[in-house]
């Protein structure tokens, strides 16, 4: 196994192609605004263990969700239609965080998202690039998503619910918000059978890495969102 160390104080990357098979493409660094903004920008994002070094991957495939390929099972739609839901974007981004640090998944023990990771996507939300879609319901989060936006390309990190298909309201209603402000590409990172049913699908890393360069042509759309009005089923 071949990968590169980060230098402490420079956050440079190598060239995400030359990931090993696994997607590991790095360790160490920082989790300092500057350097994930360059590691998103160039398809790497961090994924580690608590107590381990910090390490950077860029799968090959990648999962991806297209415009024309967003996807909502029939069995969905009136599930969806009939929620007594309200989604609000950033207007709580870290209990939305949080909660998806605290969730039980199945066949997963622990969470990879760390008091270090926490302030360190709180940071970036502050300087207006992490987003949260949060799903409410009197006055309770009642699920969420969370990820950063950059060009017209919107990586999701993590989502949580509490209440049976909250988590998907959110993935449903913030997808297409993107998609209709011109997004063109969400990156789901790895292959999970949740992104896939709503038409996620994985591409090998060089189509994505194109993909993900054009997205970045865009300007980045900086800042809060919190003043996008709710939107209810």
């Amino acid at each position: 196994m071949t990968f590169y160390r980060l230098h402490e104080s420079y956050p440079g990357f190598p060239d995400p192609r030359e990931a090993e098979p696994s997607g590991l493409l790095a360790m160490g660094g920082d989790l300092s605004p500057e350097r994930l903004l360059i590691a998103y920008s160039m398809g790497i994002f961090p994924w580690y263990n608590p107590g381990d070094p910090i390490l950077w991957h860029c799968p090959d495939p990648r999962m991806v969700l297209l415009p024309s390929d967003l996807h909502i099972g029939r069995s969905l739609r009136p599930v969806l239609a009939r929620a007594p839901w309200e989604l609000r974007y950033d207007s709580d981004f870290s209990q939305v965080i949080r909660a998806c640090a605290t969730s039980q998944r199945r066949g997963q023990q622990g969470t990879w998202i760390t008091s270090e990771m926490m302030q360190a996507y709180e940071s970036l939300h502050e300087l207006g690039f992490a987003h949260s879609a949060e799903v409410w319901h009197e006055g309770e989060m009642i699920g969420g998503i969370y990820g950063l936006a950059l060009g017209r390309a919107f990586f999701g990190e993590s989502m949580f619910y509490r209440k049976p298909n909250a988590s998907k309201y959110a993935l449903v209603m913030l997808f297409r918000r993107l998609f209709d402000r011109g997004y063109e590409l969400i990156d789901c990172q790895q292959h999970t059978a949740h992104t896939q049913r709503f038409g996620a699908r994985c591409i090998e890393r060089g189509v994505f890495l194109d993909l993900l360069s054009k997205a970045l042509s865009n300007e980045t759309e900086r800042g809060s969102w919190a003043s996008y009005p709710p939107e209810s089923s």
